[in-house]
C-alpha cells in the first residue's frame, strides 16, 4: 500500500546541456460538488495564487517552461460571448446525465490536463489508451502518454435516444447542462477487458470500479468537448483548481526556470517535506537560479477511508503557516482528477498531467497510486514498479526524475532524516496507517514527525468522526 514513509526519486536519464550555464528545462529523461465536512468551513490560508482565467493565447517565447503534449494546451470552456447560443441549442440535442466522476473528467478535459485530447475517448483513441498506454499523434508526430482511459459510459436507453444525432448535450448532477460532446461516436464498453487491462485483476472491492464501473452502462460514448463554462465546485475551494495555464502564468511570473511537481493524496509530514526541500537544493546545486515546487494534492474522487480533500488542505495551510515549506517558491493547487487507485498504469497519467502544467521535474514515492489488494493481504503492485515504470514509460520523455534515499523518523535527531543503513535500529518507519491510529486515539506522534498545527487538524477532523458516529449509534 502506497502508505509508508518511504520516498524515492528515480534515476535521471541523461541530460543534455543548453546554451547557457543553466541547465535546459527540455531534458530527457483528485467530484461531487458538495463536500460538507465541518472542516470546509475553516478559513483556509494557503498561499496559492488567485489568477483570473486567462483568456485563450499562445504561449510566451519568454517562457522558460517545458512544452505542453501535442506542442499547445487544449481549452476546451467556451469564450463567454458564445455561451448564450450553446445553452439554447443544447436544449435540442438528446441528453446524458454526468455522475460526479464524469464531471470531474470533463473539468480535467476542459482545462487542458489531459492535452492534446479534446474530449471523452472515441474508440480509436480508447484502445491506443488501454493496450499501448500512450495515444499517436496527429501526422505521425510520435506518441503522448495516455495511461488511462478518459471515457462516458451510458446506457441503452441513452444509447437508443441518441440514435444516428451527431451531438449531444451533458447534464450535471443536478440537471444543469455542462457541455456539448460533437460529431459523437458510440462503441461497446467491455468493463471486464477495461478493469483487468487498467487494474491488472478483476477482484472485487476496487474503489474507482465500484464508484464509476461496475454500475456504468454497457457502451462509451466519445466526441469532441465544448464545455459551458468553466467547472466549479462552489465548496470554498475553487480558487485553489488553478488550470495548466494558470499555473504556467503564475510559474512564469514567479521566473521559474524549473517546476518540480509532489502529488499526494494524504497530509504532508516532514518525510515529505524533507523530500521537498532536499528537491529544490540539488536542483540550485544542478544549476537551477529559481526552481518552483508545486504542491498538487489531487482533489478528484478518492477512497472513503482516505483523509478528505478540505481536511488535507487546511492541513496542508499549516505546513505553509509553520514554515515548514517555504511559500515564496511554493504553489498550492489542487488537481482535479479523480484516484483509480491502479499503480504503476495511474502513476503515468499523474506524470502527463504535470507535464502539461509545466513541470520538469516529477518526484515520486514507493507505490505510487498503490493501495493494498482488495481482498488479500498484501500490496496490489510491487512497491518499486511505479517508479521503474516511469523511467521507461513512452511519451514522458520530456519529465526528469531524480534519486533519492529513503526519508524516516531519526530516533536519535527526533526528527525527520533521510535512512542511514549503518544505523537502521535508530529509524522508525511511520506508516500512514500507523499516522492515522495515532491521530485517530489522539496520542502524539513522535516530535519532529508533523508540524504542530498540521497535526491538529488531522487530530481534530478524526475527533469530529468520533462525534458524529456517537450520535448515530443505537442506544
Amino acid at each position: 500500500m502506497a502508505t509508508t514513509t518511504h520516498l524515492h526519486l528515480l534515476t535521471p536519464p541523461r541530460l543534455h546541456a543548453s546554451a547557457s550555464s543553466v541547465p535546459s528545462p527540455r531534458l530527457r529523461t483528485s467530484a461531487s460538488a458538495s463536500l460538507a465536512h465541518p472542516l470546509l468551513l475553516s478559513r483556509l490560508r494557503l498561499t496559492a495564487p488567485r489568477p483570473s482565467r486567462p483568456r485563450r493565447r499562445a504561449m510566451s517565447v519568454r517562457s522558460s517552461l517545458i512544452d505542453p503534449d501535442g506542442g499547445a494546451l487544449v481549452d476546451l470552456v467556451t469564450p463567454p460571448e458564445r455561451r448564450a447560443a450553446l445553452r439554447a441549442e443544447a436544449e435540442a440535442l438528446p441528453r446524458v446525465r454526468l455522475a460526479p466522476v464524469d464531471v470531474e473528467w470533463a473539468h480535467v478535459l476542459a482545462e487542458g490536463w489531459a492535452s492534446p485530447l479534446r474530449g471523452f475517448m472515441r474508440e480509436h483513441e480508447y484502445l491506443q489508451s488501454l493496450h499501448f498506454n500512450c495515444i499517436r499523434l496527429p501526422d505521425g508526430a510520435g506518441v503522448v502518454n495516455m495511461s488511462l482511459p478518459i471515457v462516458l459510459a451510458i446506457g441503452d436507453r441513452e444509447k437508443e435516444e441518441i440514435g444516428d444525432k451527431p451531438d449531444v448535450a451533458l447534464q450535471g448532477p443536478d440537471g444543469g447542462i455542462l457541455a456539448i460532446l460533437r460529431r459523437v461516436e458510440i462503441y461497446p464498453h467491455n468493463k471486464e477487458e477495461r478493469i483487468a487491462r487498467t487494474w491488472g485483476t478483476t477482484a472485487p472491492g476496487l474503489p474507482y470500479v465500484d464508484e464509476a464501473i461496475a454500475q456504468a452502462g454497457n457502451w462509451l460514448i466519445g466526441g469532441d468537448l465544448e464545455v459551458i463554462e468553466p467547472i466549479k465546485y462552489n465548496d470554498g475551494l475553487d480558487h485553489y483548481r488553478l488550470s495548466p495555464q494558470q499555473l504556467r502564468n503564475e510559474f512564469d511570473k514567479r521566473g521559474a526556470d524549473a517546476v518540480f511537481a509532489f502529488q499526494l493524496r494524504n497530509p504532508v509530514h516532514n518525510g515529505h517535506a524533507l523530500l521537498m526541500n532536499d528537491t529544490r537544493r540539488r536542483l540550485l546545486e544542478m544549476g537551477y537560479k529559481n526552481p518552483i515546487l508545486l504542491l498538487h494534492p489531487l482533489g478528484g474522487f478518492t477512497k472513503a477511508d482516505d483523509v478528505p480533500l478540505p481536511v488535507r488542505m487546511e492541513q496542508h495551510s499549516k505546513v505553509l503557516e509553520d514554515g515548514v515549506l517555504d511559500p515564496e517558491t511554493t504553489i498550492v493547487s489542487i488537481f482535479p482528477s479523480p484516484m483509480h487507485y491502479a499503480g504503476p498504469t495511474e502513476v503515468q497519467w499523474h506524470a502527463k498531467a504535470r507535464i502539461n502544467a509545466g513541470a520538469n521535474f516529477y518526484i515520486v514515492g514507493r507505490d505510487p497510486a498503490g493501495m493494498g489488494h482488495p481482498t488479500e493481504k498484501r500490496d496490489l503492485y510491487n512497491p518499486d514498479h511505479g517508479k521503474k515504470v516511469l523511467s521507461m514509460a513512452p511519451g514522458l520523455e520530456k519529465l526528469n526524475i531524480l534519486p533519492f534515499k529513503v526519508a524516516a523518523y531519526d530516533t536519535v535527531a527526533k526528527k525527520m532524516a533521510f535512512f542511514d543503513p549503518s544505523r537502521s535500529k535508530d529509524f522508525l518507519f511511520i506508516s500512514g496507517t500507523k499516522m492515522r491510529a495515532f491521530a485517530k486515539s489522539g496520542e502524539d506522534p513522535p516530535d519532529g514527525f508533523m508540524c504542530p498545527g498540521g497535526w491538529k487538524v488531522l487530530v481534530d477532523y478524526y475527533n469530529s468522526l468520533q462525534t458524529e458516529e456517537a450520535a448515530v449509534a443505537p442506544v
